[in-house]
């Protein structure tokens, strides 16, 4: 259980200064432009999110093995453009840059709907892969340029609060939607998913055609010059890459490659239970995300991502549970817990880490900060799926669960090993408030 300390009169103040309408009144124009296709476009990702390793595996007829390793070409591809994109964003703006980005995403969902055979399906997964890999150097970058401070940190937390709701609201559809036995269900469902990303694209093509999202570089050449050796040479920096590396594979590695694979294959729940269990796991976040986003504000945001990996390894001990009882109401009951239980970990999460990685860098190189920190979670996911689709196509369930708990507890070990390299400011403190 999280505990935390209140300071007298803070939280009775701040909960309806802090709520959603006085939000929305304290974010500028461009702010609300950004947030208000959110739902739309990840309504559609919620459509196929649970699903594709389904569809590939039981629709298209490949392997769980070979389907894992096309799941993982999406990583492979993102963290391939990741380090060019943080350096274009650096260099042309984020705007340019999450244009060329979701462009793509429309190509490679839409030929994914249609792929039959291995080869297209992996070069619609790399398509994708290039949308997701530029997607955070490039919008965090954007974000940051529009709202700063305390405003900043509170963004991110909505911003992943109507994320989710998009999923969550997609995933019940999705679960009705799609069948095993009538491809046609799938097919529709990445076309919707490809034409939900226009929103997006109308936004930054009209309102929002001014804001390029690049910050003016300093006088001296030198620091405009910096790259990314000179970035990772930072121990802070390595410390927060190897904590997003390992959120990622005990983390959202998992839930696109793992959970599903685990969900079918040994809890053997159906899928429009796995679409149910993406609704439970919105349901949390949408509930909680203002309640946690308050709550961390003035916390140590390592302490926060070191409760997370905690509330993360007992998700996951929740879904090896359901193992035991394949089939039945009670596996059925699990999958619902563990998507509860790892929503409120996600909470946390994006509490803390965006945040933390824009107020490390400085302005100029806010795209290359975050392209470090988007390649970690690249690098994370490549292994997750593959991992997953090994141990799971091998019948080694329990083994799966011990992996990620594993991870979880060397998570929680890196964020604690990074708050002794970080100022109180980035760490999301002021000095007077340490204890």
């Amino acid at each position: 259980m999280w505990v935390v300390r209140v300071r007298i009169g803070v939280v009775s103040h701040s909960s309806a200064r802090s709520g959603a309408v006085a939000f929305w009144t304290e974010l500028p124009r461009d702010g609300r432009w950004l947030l208000s296709t959110v739902v739309v476009q990840f309504f559609g990702r919620g459509l196929t999110l649970p699903f594709t390793i389904i569809y590939l595996h039981e629709v298209r007829g490949f392997s769980l093995g070979l389907s894992g390793t096309l799941m993982g070409l999406i990583a492979v591809v993102g963290l391939a453009v990741t380090g060019p994109a943080g350096a274009l964003v650096d260099r042309f703006g984020a705007r340019r840059v999450v244009l060329v980005g979701l462009l793509m995403g429309i190509a490679g969902l839409a030929l994914l709907a249609f792929a039959t055979v291995p080869v297209v399906a992996g070069v619609a997964l790399c398509l994708f892969g290039v949308q997701l890999g530029v997607a955070w150097p490039a919008i965090n970058a954007l974000v940051a340029t529009v709202v700063s401070g305390d405003l900043r940190q509170r963004y991110y937390g909505v911003n992943f609060a109507l994320l989710n709701l998009g999923i969550g609201v997609g995933g019940v559809v999705g679960g009705f939607l799609v069948d095993v036995e009538r491809p046609g269900t799938f097919v529709a469902a990445f076309l919707v998913n490809a034409a939900t990303f226009a929103a997006p694209v109308g936004v930054l093509l009209g309102p929002l055609r001014g804001l390029h999202g690049r910050a003016a570089r300093p006088d001296d050449d030198g620091a405009a010059r910096v790259g990314y050796l000179a970035i990772l040479r930072r121990p802070e920096v390595l410390w927060l890459t190897g904590l997003a590396l390992l959120a990622s594979f005990v983390g959202y590695g998992q839930m696109e490659g793992g959970f599903p694979a685990f969900a079918r294959q040994a809890a053997q729940v159906s899928t429009r239970m796995v679409g149910f269990a993406f609704v439970v796991n919105t349901v949390v976040i949408v509930a909680a995300q203002f309640w946690v986003m308050n709550r961390a504000r003035g916390r140590r945001r390592t302490r926060v991502l070191a409760v997370m990996a905690g509330v993360w390894a007992v998700a996951w001990l929740v879904l090896g549970t359901t193992g035991l009882v394949p089939g039945g109401l009670a596996a059925a009951a699990g999958v619902l817990v563990f998507h509860g239980v790892f929503g409120l970990g996600e909470t946390l999460l994006q509490s803390a880490l965006p945040a933390l990685t824009n107020d490390m860098a400085p302005d100029h190189l806010r795209g290359r900060y975050n392209a470090v920190n988007s390649g970690a979670f690249q690098a994370g996911t490549i292994a997750g799926p593959i991992v997953a689709g090994f141990l799971l196509q091998h019948h080694l369930a329990g083994g799966f669960i011990a992996v990620v708990v594993a991870g979880c507890a060397a998570l929680a070990g890196t964020a604690l090993a990074l708050e002794r390299r970080v100022t109180p400011h980035v760490n999301g403190v002021q000095a007077p408030a340490l204890r």
